[in-house]
């Protein structure tokens, strides 16, 4: 007899993130890897609270802003594309306020939490 074919349980979804800061007194550069746990997706935003005293000054391999405690990234030109399984690897550039960088927090990728 054949054994049945073994299935591959679907993604959980949402996504999860590593990020990894280099700093320096007051500024900082991070790159931020983002998984896709979900759906293929074209065509992604990115966001995350920086925390308490953190400004962005630029970012490349997306389109970045600050609004209040809320940084938003969205996908460049060439990266929009996301299969599932698939990792964008996107980075920053900012200031910070105190003796140290605060963690980042609230990762969302198109509006689902990521861990």
């Amino acid at each position: 007899t054949t054994p049945p074919p073994t299935t591959t349980p679907p993604p959980a979804g949402g996504c999860t993130v590593t990020y990894t800061p280099n700093t320096w007194s007051g500024g900082f550069t991070a790159e931020i890897r983002i998984a896709n746990r979900g759906a293929a997706i074209n065509g992604w935003t990115f966001t995350f609270q920086p925390g308490a005293g953190v400004r962005l000054s630029g970012g490349w391999n997306g389109e970045w802003s600050q609004a209040g405690d809320r940084i938003t990234v969205r996908n460049a030109a060439w990266n929009g594309s996301l299969p599932t399984g698939g990792t964008v690897s996107v980075g920053w550039q900012g200031t910070f306020t105190g003796a140290t960088l605060p963690a980042p927090s609230a990762f969302n990728l198109n509006g689902t939490a990521c861990s």
